[in-house]
């Protein structure tokens, strides 16, 4: 349903008009208009609308003279009129449920048959007649095959959201139940998208197809605000939970790439004191039910979700769209975002990136052709300062006292007084809110001219061209060489050197992890005898250390320190012959025999780990340690035998 007017043709059925004029249908969507209009008449028609555009009432409009012509109510049930096939068990049942109401006028029969149902019930309700037919595909070719299923009297066949389905690997299921239906069918097919098998499955199946695009090219879902908000790698699931406290929406729709992440984000949220349900494919389907009731009726304000378990639901009030891991691309992506924005009301969809795949994210949201809005994920100030002004309207609206609540209310003021009876409402009126999460902040924001659906002016496409080079996991480092001595980067250090075979190699990843930068962020490497040196642009610093005590306390020491480290450093024993200084496995550090009995350093095995680049961070004699980020895995050299 919108808010604005249209020029729909009238509804020539009077019974569909009078359920629209219940339903409080003021017009139709363009997508619903369209498919009534006149030049659409009995022709089959690929329809191409965005989601949430009211795509099952615009079809159910177009079957209405297809299956009743002229009549207002459908004869005795017998052999099905209709099949209608979706990709999703959710979905099925929605349609069927849309259905219902559209049709209650007119005696209509409609039967399911979707998988995870029970069938022996799906077999009797087609045995005693149905005039509409809604299904999955493999269910109905399970029907079909079995002969439960009698197609020789369709008149109309509809795929709901064709795309889905072929990504889900149906198209042998559609083809089957295809190729049995009667040739002078007609052939009505819904999807989001029209990727090039779309348009070939309709090619082979469809007559004169009257072609419906309701969508803008290049032009995102008008209704959906798009957020990409900065997290650090570590702290998505912080993020996760401050960005459901900042929104506070009616309904939340969390995603995840896998069964386990759902099942771990879904009890995190459960123990944080949100109202939350899961749904993965490992659920049976009452399971399913029972938690999709719970959203529907407000028992539940958070659904944490696959990709595959979310597929085709609709529900009521969803007014956020959380991407706790990324989508795989930009069609999933804006499918998934497609649960919100419907039918009208605003929706905001928000992804979580960490500071490892902004470029992955900026690829994203640029061939998604949205309009994203970066920012830090919401802090714990931000969230608390929202509850005060949240707390105060919600106070502000109090509806009339009854008798006995004026009762108790004088009765707390003559016992404890105003302030303390306020001090108690604002303490409960909080207690039933999650507490805010503190996040490390990663940093500015990308620029986002990149993550604009515009094309790029001439002069900004080597920029995009080097973004979409680089790993969606790491980001290429582009620094320009420091000035140490010049004061634009501050040096700390590792408890770690030579000794413990230290090497840039491994310090630099685990540098980024510890501290939340990223690998431009970090400048030269020193590796001494006993810990190491490196440097933290300026700017990078303070939340580089911020981000050391908040993490968990480790075996290996980070901590800023004033200085590259000491000067030139002298072997003893230079000239003489190496110095015998053990490391902690009693081998020597340096060359020669243990004063343990351990082996030369000619004699050990290299660490596969370490590579040659610890031990010669410092060059023998007076030179000074080598300044490094990373060095080339040259291979030891060994003494001939």
């Amino acid at each position: 349903m919108t808010s604005e007017e249209s020029t729909a043709p009238a509804i020539s059925n009077p019974a569909l008009a009078a359920a629209l004029d219940a339903r409080g249908y003021k017009s139709l969507t363009p997508v619903q208009a369209a498919v009534v209009a006149s030049d659409a008449g009995e022709r089959d028609l690929l329809v191409s609308a965005q989601t949430g555009s009211g795509k099952t009432v615009a079809y159910g409009l177009a079957l209405s003279s297809t299956l009743l012509g002229g009549e207002t109510r459908f004869p005795a049930a017998d052999l099905p009129l209709a099949l209608i096939v979706a990709p999703t068990r959710e979905l099925a049942l929605q349609v069927r449920q849309e259905l219902g109401w559209l049709y209650a006028d007119t005696g209509a029969r409609i039967a399911t048959a979707v998988g995870g149902m029970d069938i022996r019930r799906e077999q009797r309700a087609l045995a005693d007649g149905a005039h509409i037919v809604v299904g999955t595909p493999g269910r109905l070719r399970d029907h079909l095959e079995r002969g439960r299923l009698d197609v020789s009297a369709l008149r109309a066949v509809v795929l709901d959201e064709a795309d889905e389905m072929l990504d889900l690997g149906f198209r042998e299921d559609l083809e089957l139940i295809l190729d049995s239906v009667p040739p002078t069918r007609r052939t009505l097919l819904f999807s989001a998208t029209l990727p090039r098998e779309i348009v070939r499955l309709a090619r082979r199946y469809q007559k004169d197809a009257l072609r419906i695009d309701t969508i803008v090219e290049n032009q995102p879902h008008g209704d959906i605000e798009y957020r990409a908000l900065r997290v650090a790698p570590n702290e998505v699931e912080l993020g996760v939970v401050n960005t459901l406290r900042f929104f506070d929406v009616g309904a939340t729709l969390v995603f995840c790439a896998t069964r386990e992440s759902v099942r771990h984000l879904h009890a995190s949220l459960v123990e944080r004191g949100f109202a939350a349900v899961a749904l993965s494919g490992e659920l049976s389907q009452s399971e399913r039910n029972h938690a999709l009731q719970a959203l529907r009726d407000g028992r539940a304000r958070v659904c944490v979700a696959t990709d595959v378990a979310a597929r085709g639901l609709d529900l009521p009030d969803l007014g956020l769209v959380v991407h706790a891991d990324l989508p795989t691309g930009p069609a999933v992506m804006l499918h998934r975002s497609g649960r919100t924005g419907r039918a009208g009301r605003k929706g905001v969809s928000a992804l979580l990136v960490p500071y490892t795949q902004r470029a992955k994210a900026l690829r994203l949201i640029r061939a998604a052709g949205v309009d994203a809005r970066w920012s830090a994920a919401p802090s714990a100030e931000e969230i608390r300062a929202l509850d005060r002004e949240r707390l105060l309207t919600s106070f502000a609206d109090v509806e009339p006292a009854t008798p006995e609540e004026e009762q108790i209310a004088a009765a707390l003021l003559e016992r404890i007084g105003p302030e303390a009876t306020a001090t108690a409402l604002v303490r409960l009126a909080r207690a039933r809110l999650p507490e805010p999460e503190e996040l490390v902040d990663v940093g500015p924001a990308p620029d986002e001219r990149r993550g604009s659906r515009e094309r790029p002016q001439r002069g900004q496409r080597e920029d995009f061209a080097r973004d979409d080079r680089q790993s969606d996991d790491h980001e290429r480092p582009r620094r320009a060489p420091r000035d140490v001595d010049g004061g634009d980067a501050v040096w700390f250090r590792l408890s770690v050197g030579r000794q413990k075979n230290a090497d840039p190699k491994w310090l630099l990843p685990l540098i980024c992890r510890r501290g939340h930068v990223t690998r431009s962020e970090i400048g030269a490497i020193k590796i001494l005898e006993r810990e190491s040196r490196f440097e933290v642009a300026a700017e990078a610093a303070d939340r580089f250390e911020e981000a050391l005590k908040r993490a968990p306390d480790e075996e290996i020491v980070i901590e800023r320190t004033d200085s590259a480290g000491p000067g030139p450093e002298r072997r003893s024993g230079a000239k003489s012959g190496p110095r015998s200084r053990t490391s902690p496995g009693g081998k020597s550090s340096y060359g020669g025999k243990s004063s343990y009995g351990g082996k030369s350093s000619h004699e050990r095995k290299p660490s596969p780990d370490a590579g040659s680049a610890a031990g010669d961070a410092s060059a023998p004699g007076d030179k000074p340690p080598r300044s490094t980020r990373r060095r080339p895995d040259f291979k030891q050299k060994r003494p001939p035998r």
